[in-house]
C-alpha cells in the first residue's frame, strides 16, 4: 500500500519562493514537506540572474576597453575571445549553483521529498512515485519557463531561450533577439558589446515596460546605437543549412539568416502535471489561480501561491518576500496575516539600467526630469547619457514611483525605492546631503521641478539657479 507523508505545510517546489516558504513555515513550528523533483538550484542561479550578469559585466569589461581612448588611454586592437568568455560564465554560473544546492542540502533529509507532485485534494498531493501527502495547508512554488512561440517551436537546437544560451561554447557571429523585455534587452546589448551582430526584434513599439516617453527616447536611442532594432513587425522563421532564416513584416520588412534566434517573450508559470482542477482553486483567465498579494492565499482554500508561479512580480526579492509571506499563512490558516508588500521595482540591467519603480502619471500627478547628457560626474565619467522622471502625489509631493535610464540608476532606483516606501516627498530628499561631485546630484532638477509645481517653496539651503553641470 502507498505510502501517506502527513505534514502542517507541504511546500511544492525548490526555487527561491519554495525554499522562503518553507524555512518560515518550519521556523514557525511546522511540520513541514519541501517537494522537488531534483533540487537542481533556483532560477536566478542557475538560468537567470547571475549568468545573465555574468555575460553583461564581460560586456561592460569589452566596452570599458573600447571606450578608453577618450580619457588618452590607448589600449590597442580590442579581441574578444568568445569561447573564454562564455567558460568563465559557465564556470561562475556552476560556483553560484553549487552553493545554492549546498544550501538545500542543509535542509533536514526528512524535509526534501524529491519528486514531482499532483493535486488529488484541496490538501492532499500524489507523487510520481506513488507516496501520498497528507497536509494543512499546501504552498505551490513552481516557478516558471520559457515561453516557445510556436513559430520556433519546430526549428531546433538554433533556437535558444535563457534556459539554453548559457551553455553556448562559443559567442555566436549572428543572434536574432526575439523580445524587449528585461531579458531580451540585456542579452542582446551585452552580445552586441561581444562583438556580435545582434538584431533585436518585437511586435510591440515600446521597449521594457518603459512609461515616460522622455525615458524610452533615451533608451531606444542607446540600444539603436549598439544593435539593429526592428520593433512593430510580425515574423516568419524557418530553419536553414546554417541557422535560422526570419523574414518579417509590418513597420519594416526584410529577411536574413542568423546562427540562433535567442526567444524571450516571457515565462509562464509551471502547473503542467499539478492538477490545479482537483485542488479546486479559481483561476483567472491566463491559467493562474486567484490570490491575494497581502496573503498570498488562493481563495478561501488551504492552497498558496509563491514567486514566479503568481505571475505578479517576477523578481528575487519579490519571490522571496512571496514566500515568507505564504509560509508564515500556512502555518496560521486559516487566520490570515495581511503583510504590506514592496512598492513596485525592477530593473533591467542594460547599460545604463532601466528602472521602474511604483506608480506612474495619474490624475493630479506631478513629475519632474532629469537629463543626464551634461550632468558633471557623469560627463567626467564618460557615462554622461540618459534621462530620469520622477512621479509625486499632489499637492505634497510625496514621491510615488519613477522610469529610470541613467548613469547608475541601479544604484540611484533603490534611493528612490526607498523613498517612496517610506513616503517621502521631494521636499524631504531635497533637505537631505548631496555630495559633490556625484551622480547622484542628479536628482535635483528633477526634485526641483517637483517642489516648483507646488505651493510650498524649496528648502532653505536649496540654490535653484545651481549650474546644470553640477
Amino acid at each position: 500500500m502507498p505510502k501517506t507523508l502527513e505534514c502542517d505545510v507541504a511546500v511544492i517546489g525548490a526555487g527561491t519562493a519554495g525554499l522562503a516558504a518553507e524555512r518560515t513555515a518550519r521556523a514557525n513550528g511546522a511540520r513541514t514537506l519541501l517537494i522537488d523533483p531534483a533540487f537542481n538550484g533556483t532560477t536566478c542561479a542557475t538560468v537567470g540572474c547571475m549568468p545573465s550578469k555574468l555575460l553583461v559585466a564581460a560586456s561592460h569589461a569589452a566596452h570599458a576597453a573600447r571606450a578608453a581612448d577618450m580619457f588618452g588611454i590607448r589600449v590597442g586592437e580590442i579581441a574578444v575571445d568568445g569561447a573564454a568568455v562564455m567558460a568563465r560564465v559557465q564556470r561562475e554560473r556552476d560556483r553560484f549553483v553549487r552553493l545554492t544546492q549546498q544550501d538545500m542540502e542543509r535542509i533536514p533529509d526528512h524535509v526534501r521529498v524529491r519528486g514531482r507532485a499532483r493535486f488529488t485534494g484541496p490538501q492532499t498531493l500524489l507523487l510520481d512515485d506513488g507516496r501520498q501527502i497528507s497536509a494543512k495547508s499546501i504552498v505551490i512554488a513552481t516557478g516558471a519557463s520559457p515561453r516557445l512561440l510556436p513559430a520556433f517551436g519546430d526549428l531546433g537546437e538554433r533556437v535558444l531561450t535563457n534556459e539554453t544560451i548559457f551553455d553556448l561554447p562559443d559567442l555566436p557571429r549572428t543572434l536574432a533577439v526575439i523580445g524587449s523585455g528585461a531579458i531580451g534587452l540585456e542579452l542582446a546589448q551585452a552580445m552586441a558589446r561581444l562583438g556580435v551582430q545582434v538584431t533585436l526584434f518585437d511586435k510591440a513599439e515600446r521597449l521594457g515596460g518603459v512609461r515616460c516617453d522622455k525615458v524610452h527616447a533615451a533608451l531606444k536611442a542607446a540600444i539603436e546605437h549598439d544593435l539593429c532594432l526592428t520593433l512593430g513587425v510580425e515574423l516568419d522563421p524557418a530553419a536553414a543549412d546554417d541557422g535560422i532564416t526570419i523574414a518579417w513584416s509590418g513597420a519594416s520588412s526584410g529577411t536574413a539568416t542568423f546562427d540562433y534566434a535567442l526567444v524571450a517573450t516571457g515565462r509562464p508559470p509551471n502547473f503542467d502535471g499539478l492538477d490545479l482542477a482537483a485542488a479546486g482553486v479559481k483561476l483567472d483567465d491566463h491559467g493562474v489561480p486567484e490570490h491575494d498579494r497581502a496573503t498570498m492565499r488562493c481563495g478561501n482554500s488551504a492552497i498558496f501561491l509563491a514567486g514566479d508561479a503568481a505571475q505578479d512580480l517576477p523578481l528575487l526579492h519579490e519571490a522571496s518576500h512571496d514566500g515568507a509571506i505564504a509560509g508564515r499563512n500556512a502555518v496560521a490558516f486559516p487566520a490570515a496575516i495581511r503583510a504590506d508588500r514592496f512598492p513596485a521595482f525592477s530593473i533591467t540591467f542594460t547599460s545604463p539600467p532601466v528602472c521602474r519603480i511604483g506608480q506612474s502619471e495619474d490624475e493630479g500627478v506631478i513629475t519632474g526630469t532629469s537629463d543626464f547628457s551634461n550632468q558633471g560626474r557623469a560627463r567626467v565619467e564618460g557615462t554622461n547619457e540618459g534621462v530620469l522622471t520622477l512621479y509625486a502625489a499632489a499637492p505634497d509631493g510625496r514621491l510615488i514611483g519613477a522610469d529610470l535610464f541613467a548613469p547608475d540608476s541601479e544604484h540611484l532606483a533603490h534611493m528612490l525605492a526607498w523613498a517612496v516606501q517610506q513616503q517621502l516627498t521631494a521636499t524631504d530628499l531635497l533637505g537631505m546631503p548631496f555630495y559633490h561631485p556625484t551622480v547622484e546630484e542628479g536628482l535635483k532638477a528633477a526634485l526641483r521641478t517637483i517642489c516648483a509645481a507646488r505651493p510650498l517653496a524649496l528648502p532653505a539651503d536649496q540654490d535653484p539657479g545651481a549650474p546644470a553641470g553640477a
